[in-house]
């Protein structure tokens, strides 16, 4: 095979849940980038692969989609590559299908529609161990021979459980050739033919002895009971948070240790000036207390993406819609919402899928008020510092419960606000909620891990640009100008941070901050967690000699600040619009500046509100 000639472009397309995403894993390994289509927030997801050929393949991982008669922007992407429609992108030359075996009555309406197309195709039946355990028939051969398409079986999470498939790419590629068979001109865009065709076509080559499985059906039993299965929820939302603390603080430790002599090794081998100073007390100190919570916020990851691997979202949007939809959301807003506990953009952007406008604006809007992984630094430092490591009611980690209750007060918050705005709108009737329930299935490790993978250098992306950037920033903000000769007060009061730390103080003093909080919030602009690394620099130069600037900077906010201000700046986090990146999502898929205003607005108010409530208790109390 000639090692020059360009790489064959496969389209990899499926509705959800048909093992589409672990099936991409499998052909791609850790070959893999990810981005955004050119003019949208569509995720671009893309690796490649070379087959025992010889042949190299650029495989393109699009949305899942339902239908090409698009009902969101992730569809409408998704039919226009494989239409060749798609602005910079070139049409792909094969288009890999992926249905799932246990769920044909479903899925193969759409590979009808993708066949329609007329490019070259290979229908993959995946998830076929899965099929022969439900005692599921699939005549592969009589597929193949109706659909007029190679269709191959897969296992995607099996070693060689792609091997088939690659071999018959390599056969299609050689020879490609449109599909034999073809729908009657207009059928394709006829729903009732294609549903005809697709009960054609089950009863034809598939005999399934049971709708769905006996297992999913027990498990159902239990975890879609209107109380057993809130109370299953709930242990798991808790578990989670206990997890977050209790399984991340050995790895939080040896990082926080690293750190520490990265610093001290810094500071003995460079003279003192003010490289040193950059190096110890803005790069090395700032990025090293964002670094140190990246255990726990992929411990965080673990849990998401391993709910949803295993089929238990959707279920959980089920059981949650009566509820949401009294507060005036849907159960399609659970998992956006969720989504938003690792970060509110992709959350935001993963409304697409609400066809509901009015539903869709709504929980764009709530969004922000998820504790996404980016407010995990500040909570737990400042839990770390104020909160004692204990066992209380037999056994539970104290501060994983405090972690719980912020967690817990965001959703609350959210669900009052959607109910406010429920009451201000014209329109207060409910829409009913249609959904796919998966069959449940084990997570697969090597997704996990890929998964994972993804989000960690996504975050250490953010830590080595924005971060570091900022932090950069603000050391020279905190150390220039000079003060002259005979200045009596602290250097840093003298700096352009330290006077406009002290002008926001006005602003902040009501809700008990300081000027060195107010400084931070400013960087925190751009990702909330820049606050963390920016108290670090701004502790470790205001300190009043160099073993007090060497010290953690957990204690020394447990020193200098009272418990007042800790609670109200943790208050103030639960609410506070301050993620630029936020505000331009909301922007760009609403395409509505009012939108943002008011986002911004009503998060703005209610943090001050709430903080001033919080410290000026909190005050009388202690």
């Amino acid at each position: 095979m000639n090692a020059a000639a360009p790489a064959v472009r496969l389209a990899l397309v499926g509705s959800p849940n048909c093992g589409k995403t672990a099936l991409f894993n499998r052909l791609t390994g850790s070959r893999q980038k990810v981005a955004n289509y050119a003019g949208v927030t569509v995720e671009r997801k893309e690796g490649r692969f070379v087959a025992p050929s010889g042949r190299r393949y650029a495989v393109l991982d699009l949305p899942g989609a339902y239908s090409f008669h698009a009902a969101s922007l992730d569809e409408a992407v998704t039919r226009d590559l494989c239409r060749g429609f798609y602005p910079g992108e070139p049409a792909p030359d094969v288009i890999v299908c992926v249905v799932d075996a246990t769920n044909l009555r479903l899925h193969l309406r759409f590979a009808l529609e993708v066949r329609e197309l007329g490019r070259p195709m290979v229908l993959a039946v995946n998830m076929m161990d899965a099929a022969r355990r439900r005692g599921i028939r699939i005549d592969l051969d009589a597929l193949s021979e109706e659909l007029g398409v190679p269709v191959v079986p897969t296992v995607a999470v099996q070693r060689h459980g792609a091997r088939e498939l690659v071999a018959t790419l390599d056969e299609v590629t050689a020879r490609p050739h449109p599909p034999r068979v073809r729908l009657p001109e207009g059928a394709a865009h006829d729903p009732e033919a294609l549903h005809a065709e697709t009960r054609r076509l089950l009863a034809r080559a598939v005999a399934v002895p049971r709708r769905t499985a006996e297992i999913d059906d027990a498990l159902d039993r239990w975890l879609l009971h209107p109380v057993l299965g809130l109370l299953s929820l709930a242990v798991v939302m808790f578990l989670i948070f206990q997890a977050v603390y209790a399984w991340a603080t050995p790895l939080t430790d040896a990082i926080d240790a690293g750190t520490a002599w990265l610093g001290e090794r810094a500071s003995a081998l460079l003279p003192e000036g003010p490289l040193a100073s950059l190096l110890v007390d803005g790069i090395i100190a700032g990025v090293g207390s964002v670094v140190v919570f990246l255990p726990q916020i992929l411990i965080l990851f673990a849990f998401i993406l391993a709910l949803e691997e295993s089929g238990y979202l959707p279920r959980a949007a089920f059981l949650l819609d009566r509820m949401m939809a009294s507060a005036g959301l849907s159960g399609r807003s659970f998992i956006p919402l969720l989504s938003s506990f690792a970060c509110a953009i992709p959350g935001i952007m993963a409304t697409r899928t609400i066809q509901d406008p009015r539903d869709r604006l709504a929980t764009i809007l709530v969004a922000p008020l998820m504790t996404c992984s980016a407010r995990l630094p500040v909570y737990a430092l400042l839990i770390g510092a104020f909160i004692p490591r204990r066992e209380v009611w037999g056994g539970l980690n104290l501060q994983g419960l405090v972690l719980f209750a912020l967690y817990a007060a965001g959703i609350v918050s959210a669900l009052l606000v959607a109910w406010v705005m429920k009451k201000w709108r014209r329109d207060k009737g409910e829409h009913a909620l249609l959904l796919e329930l998966p069959s449940y299935r084990l997570p697969h490790p090597r997704d996990l891990l890929f998964g994972l993978w993804e989000r960690a250098w996504i975050f250490l992306r953010r830590v080595g640009g924005i971060i570091l950037a900022l932090t950069i920033l603000l050391w020279f903000l905190l150390n220039f100008p000079q003060p002259p000769e005979g200045y009596t007060g602290a250097a840093i009061d003298y700096s352009l941070a330290g006077r406009l730390g002290h002008v926001l103080a006005a602003v902040f003093a009501p809700i008990g901050f300081n000027w060195q909080i107010s400084i931070a919030l400013v960087p925190g602009l751009a990702a909330r967690e820049v606050a963390v690394s920016s108290l670090a620099t701004i502790y470790a130069l205001s300190a009043p000699d160099e073993e007090a600037a060497a010290q953690a900077l957990s204690p020394i906010i447990s020193d200098t600040w009272s418990l007042a201000t800790a609670l109200s700046l943790l208050v103030w986090y639960i609410y506070a619009p301050q993620c630029i990146s936020t505000l331009a999502t909301i922007r760009r898929e609403t395409h509505s500046w009012k939108q943002v205003g008011i986002a911004a607005g009503y998060l703005f108010a209610l943090a001050y509100f709430a903080s001033f409530l919080t410290y000026q208790i909190a005050s009388r109390l202690t």
